[in-house]
């Protein structure tokens, strides 16, 4: 026997006793009733036949779940869990089910359920997929409502899912931010505030010290969680053959890798983008973009990554939530692995691994990461801050839009800059209305030296670097916006040892050695060593200790190239000489497809590092050296012609070249 909750019909157009926030004018958005014409099209992609009452169409959980339009008669749409169901709507003639997940390929978290004797047109997911692409005019009606539609859910926190957290955990955070940017709706219990929450931790036998706490279908209970735990929970990546040769593989799924995906998949090219927890990237953590080209009242970074997510899956694009750890490139077509034991073949693969955080140099910071110290500045964020007082440390856009957005609740806003003013690092409109705003103090010449605070941050203490005076706040909340570096090498595709050599970090390079690092170690994308690193860096003192220790001067990446030749391909003339002193030979040269490439001196003027070509000739190099037909005066020729297009000549020898770093 069903509890039933119920929310308003479909075709219900009065404003009274409606269970969902939804206005007359969008329940017609959401809610839309089809033509004739237009029913009749979408008739050619499917079949019609008849249900009886207690029919179920879709149940929860199934995938990918088929498309319904209603031709006569009612279908209900309730959210089940356990013996409860909450009815969200009755579609009735010319209305139509689903939502995003019709789109997706994944699980249905709903039940549809015939209520009267009815008459529907079912398609399957191809066959939506093919309309959708096909016609525009239904496309637009049919993506606004499932998009909308899974808004609504989200905002009525109606789904399958339940979270047990605190708002003092950095793993309810974590998770929050997960599900949101995934656009998962879950209901919240907080463990602090709920008077009834001992009641549902007895029902699942869940201790208070496990939270937080995901309960999924009101059957898997899901203890403190990891990313790759909930999406194999909620079925994200079932419906993704991850197995199956591609035309292109994109490694991240920020803005870059979702137009990437986008265009390729809108080409007609089999698409699959990896993305190690949520779609958007940074930039889908911003409160708010407003000199973004196209959106003139500015859009939301969530916004924004939701409706470039929900295009690329329109054209056909898989969304495989996993950790890219390596790229095997020794043989076509490549191999990207994850992190979930899958080996995706691949024609071409994109890295689009964005940028990563830039930290402050506090020791504690790790600490209060997710409690106190956040990155993004959403709506998620703002509600754990409430009317407190709060910090923005930065001076650009991203630090100006946290700012004005947070302002909107907390009860003082402090801007924490190091230069003297934001006028040379932050747009003119965002100065405004910060300068308008009367709870946002700026506060220049400043910054941070210690936090304090036990499982939470307590307090802050901040400096005035022109006259050293030092301040004490009982604050609780800082956002840190001081920009971003490229993120460069795959998650596990780097050693610390590597890590070391590549930042010229001499004391823990020892370290390391000391203890068993191994020093011949490769990463798994391009196969470099941390010789390799500390060279392409120019850190010549790391490369005499990498040396000391064992470190092999005539290894090769998978691109061919020696620790010497990247310093000569980078034009670090220090480290070219530490190499030549240490033992590296001036006549080595590239190794493509097993043959021998440009020389040493060949790349430095290829590059146009003439200086350091200078220095290679006075040590002996031969200016005339030609191997497969390269010499200087055609490396150089080429060059020049190759910044011209596809067109541009080949060069001497280009049967080898194509593998090149």
């Amino acid at each position: 026997m069903y509890v039933v909750t119920r929310y308003p019909r479909s075709d219900d157009t009065s404003d009274t006793g409606r269970g969902l926030p939804v206005t007359r004018s969008r329940i017609e958005k959401i809610f839309p009733k089809l033509t004739q014409a237009q029913i009749d099209r979408i008739a050619l992609y499917g079949h019609t036949h008849s249900v009886k009452p207690g029919d179920i169409l879709i149940e929860q959980g199934d995938t990918p779940m088929p498309f319904f339009v209603v031709i006569a008669g009612e279908v209900e749409i309730v959210s089940p869990f356990g013996t409860n169901e909450t009815l969200i709507t009755v579609h009735g003639n010319g209305q139509f089910t689903g939502d995003v997940n019709m789109i997706s390929g994944r699980r249905s978290i709903v039940r549809a359920r015939a209520t009267v004797p009815s008459e529907v047109i079912e398609l399957d997911n191809k066959d939506l997929l093919r309309l959708v692409q096909n016609d525009a005019e239904l496309s637009e009606i049919l993506m606004r409502a499932f998009i909308l539609r899974r808004v609504e859910l989200i905002a009525a926190g109606v789904g399958d899912l339940i979270l047990i957290g605190s708002i003092h955990s950095a793993g309810t955070l974590r998770i929050k931010e997960f599900l949101l940017r995934n656009g998962q709706p879950y209901s919240y219990v907080d463990l602090g505030q709920d008077s009834d929450v001992q009641n549902l931790l007895d029902s699942f036998q869940i201790d208070a010290g496990n939270i937080p706490v995901l309960i999924c279908r009101g059957q898997v209970v899901l203890r403190n969680p990891n990313n790759q735990e909930i999406a194999e929970c909620l079925g994200l990546n079932e419906s993704i053959d991850q197995t199956q040769a591609r035309d292109l593989v994109v490694v991240g799924a920020g803005p870059s890798g979702l137009a990437a995906a986008v265009y390729g998949a809108s080409e007609g090219l089999d698409v699959v983008v990896l993305e190690t927890s949520s779609p958007g990237g940074q930039a889908g953590s911003s409160s708010k973009i407003e000199n973004y080209l196209g959106f003139p009242t500015g859009i939301s970074g969530h916004d924004l990554a939701g409706r470039a997510y929900m295009q690329a899956q329109k054209f056909g694009a898989k969304i495989l939530i996993a950790r890219a750890t390596r790229i095997v490139c020794d043989h076509r077509p490549y191999v990207v692995e994850a992190e979930n034991g899958a080996r995706i073949p691949a024609r071409t693969v994109l890295i689009a691994t964005g940028a990563q955080y830039r930290k402050l140099p506090l020791e504690n910071l790790p600490q209060f990461e997710g409690a106190g110290v956040y990155y993004g500045a959403t709506f998620v964020e703002r509600q754990l801050c409430g009317a407190d007082e709060l910090i923005v440390v930065g001076g650009g856009n991203s630090a100006g839009q946290a700012a004005v957005f947070l302002a909107q609740t907390a009860k003082q806003v402090y801007v924490l800059v190091r230069s003297a003013s934001l006028a040379t690092s932050m747009s003119r409109y965002l100065i405004r209305r910060i300068e308008e705003s009367t709870n946002i103090i700026v506060r220049p010449h400043t910054e941070i030296i210690t936090l304090e605070g036990n499982h939470q941050l307590n307090s802050v203490r901040w400096r005035n670097n022109q006259s050293g005076e030092t301040e004490n706040h009982n604050i609780k909340h800082i956002f840190i916006m001081t920009g971003a570096d490229p993120n460069t090498a795959l998650p596990e595709g780097e050693t610390a040892l590597m890590t070391a050599a590549r930042t010229g970090k001499l004391d823990a390079l020892n370290v390391l050695l000391t203890h068993g690092a191994a020093v011949n170690a490769k990463e798994s994308w391009r196969g470099q060593t941390a010789l390799m690193w500390a060279a392409a860096e120019g850190h010549p003192d790391a490369i005499r200790v990498l040396v000391a220790h064992g470190a092999d001067l005539h290894v090769r990446s998978n691109g061919g190239f020696t620790a010497f030749l990247f310093a000569v391909r980078e034009g670090k003339i220090g480290a070219v000489k530490t190499l030549l002193e240490v033992g590296a030979s001036l006549d080595e040269s590239l190794q493509v497809r097993n043959a021998a490439g440009p020389n040493a001196f060949l790349l430095a003027v290829a590059n146009a590092h003439y200086e350091l070509a200078a220095f290679l000739l006075d040590k002996g190099a031969d200016p005339n050296a030609s191997p497969q037909g390269w010499t200087a005066l055609h490396q150089m020729t080429w060059v020049r012609k190759a910044g011209v297009g596809d067109n541009a000549p080949a060069p001497p020898g280009s049967g080898n070249m194509d593998s090149l770093e």
